[in-house]
């Protein structure tokens, strides 16, 4: 049995925990938006024609942020097209995904779910296809109180208070060769910094995102930001970050340190983005929004995971909400979210907004049958937990623990945790990257004057790959660790191997 310690000094703190780091993100595309999140015949449909018992998961997942419409969809999106009476709304091409899309669920409607589900809308303007006058004009029917034309429409079509949008995304993974309209980094970064000058002028206490690299195996990664960022560093406030994860030819235990490539892109990008700003003697700093981050099972990419081809993901055929990425996630993929939320926390410090994509049907926690039942995935456990427990400051942990080789990643800890600490309570999170062996950890808390468990459970299963479907909907749960044990400021624990552990303090 392996065995760790870990320091917690209530005095290391990496900054407050930001709520906008629990965010997701809805996109039309597959069934995420119909069939997931709407569905009008369904017996828990509201007046909407929105899924109560999917907004009931919604709230138990603690979902903060919802980032929307897309995604590649937003780069080919009319947001016209998506108020107004339903039955007037024109039905278009989504190119994006090959889709059908009927635009029953525009900005109006989605604005009310929100509101059911308590979360916070992050909008995207579409800079693919359109531009600077577009996005002012989706502003002014966002936030403009009254007494424009486009405020007054809004009025006119049912929402007679602004939405109130505070954060904008300004496109969408502009680098890359499947969106439509992508450009260079310096065409972009141009578009960007006019549209985001234009915007603040219109609102200047929005907070906009500039889109960086789709990825860190993009050639242009770190390259594409510098560029970017040198055009529209003085208008923007964050940078975009976007990652997906999966295990590579039965390598589990590279695919259990995937942290470490997350940790590798943050700090790249922070540098880079200080770097520019330095360049540019300025004392304001660029932050991140983490805002796509998942396990997604890309088969069809190439071995650093970017994005495919979407006309090889999507549909032969043009359809309304096809099944698509409609992932089955595992023990194993639910050990590696926990862990890719553990280090989004550990960079708190710059990375304040993320979004796990994505929320429902899509490579998602919440899966959803048409006119049945809606169930939680492996990986909605370990995201519900830690954004119910993390509060106050994060904490970062001194971590003596074993190492291994990963053949993707290079040497890995075997154990990896972070804390958090209230005035009256904490919580650690720790996963457990051994494929057979448990490990006994003890954690000294002194420091922290807290003296019970109040909380502890485990996520693991005799079978790393077990996973929950429509006919198995509970196969794997948390459940509650006995072991954990406090005694003279020493919390003592033995995980699981191929485990992710919540343990809260009061």
């Amino acid at each position: 049995m392996a065995r760790a310690h870990i320091e917690l000094d209530k005095q290391a703190v990496i900054a407050p925990v930001n709520r906008r780091t629990f965010g997701s993100f809805v996109e039309h595309l597959g069934r995420c938006v119909y069939d997931g999140i709407y569905e009008p015949g369904h017996e828990t449909a509201n007046e909407d024609g929105f899924r109560l018992d999917v907004v009931e998961l919604v709230k138990e997942l603690g979902s903060t942020t919802i980032r929307y419409p897309g995604g590649n969809f937003v780069s080919g999106f009319r947001w016209e097209d998506s108020v107004g009476p339903r039955d007037k709304r024109p039905v278009r091409r989504d190119l994006a995904w090959r889709s059908i899309e009927t635009n029953q669920v525009g900005l109006d409607e989605f604005a009310r779910w929100l509101k059911l589900t308590d979360s916070e809308l992050m909008l995207a303007v579409n800079l693919g296809t359109r531009g600077i006058l577009e996005a002012l004009d989706l502003l002014e029917y966002a936030n403009h109180p009254s007494g424009t034309a486009l405020s007054d429409l809004r009025i006119a079509n049912g929402s007679p208070e602004p939405h109130n949008v505070r954060m904008w995304c300004l496109g969408n993974e502009m680098d890359g060769n499947w969106q439509t309209g992508f450009m260079s980094a310096d065409d972009y970064g141009k578009l960007a910094a006019r549209t985001a000058q234009a915007m603040k002028t219109a609102q200047p206490d929005l907070e906009l995102v500039v889109c960086g690299s789709s990825g860190s195996g993009m050639p242009h990664f770190g390259d594409w930001e510098r560029t970017v960022l040198e055009h529209s560093y003085e208008f923007v406030d964050y940078v975009s970050c976007h990652a997906y994860y999966q295990e590579y030819n039965g390598d589990l235990g590279s695919f259990l340190a995937s942290s470490l490539d997350m940790d590798y892109f943050i700090d790249t990008v922070v540098a880079t983005a200080d770097h520019v700003g330095y360049k540019k003697r300025s004392s304001k700093k660029i932050m991140l929004s983490f805002d796509e981050w998942n396990v997604w099972y890309l088969h069809k990419s190439d071995e650093d995971g970017d994005n495919p081809d979407p006309a090889a993901a999507a549909s032969a055929e043009w359809r309304h909400a096809p099944r698509l990425l409609e992932d089955v996630y595992s023990v194993a993929d639910a050990v590696v979210v926990g862990n890719l939320l553990m280090t989004l926390l550990k960079h708190s410090d710059r990375v304040t907004s993320a979004s796990l994509a994505q929320l429902v049907n899509v490579i998602a926690p919440i899966m959803t049958e048409p006119g049945g039942p809606a169930w939680r995935q492996t990986t909605f456990y370990p995201f519900s937990i830690t954004s119910r427990l993390a509060s106050g400051n994060v904490l970062r942990p001194v971590i003596e623990s074993p190492t291994y080789d990963t053949a993707r990643h290079g040497q890995a800890s075997v154990i990896d945790a972070v804390a958090t600490v209230d005035d009256d309570h904490a919580a650690v999170f720790l996963v457990n990257r051994d494929l057979t062996e448990p490990a006994t950890v003890t954690i000294d808390v002194r420091s922290l004057g807290l003296a019970r468990v109040t909380e502890a459970v485990t996520l693991a299963d005799a079978d790393p790959y077990a996973k929950n479907t429509l006919s198995e909907q509970n196969r794997v749960a948390p459940a509650p660790n006995d072991s954990a044990a406090l005694a003279d400021g020493v919390l003592t624990v033995t995980l699981p191997p191929v485990s992710w552990t919540a343990i809260a303090l009061g």
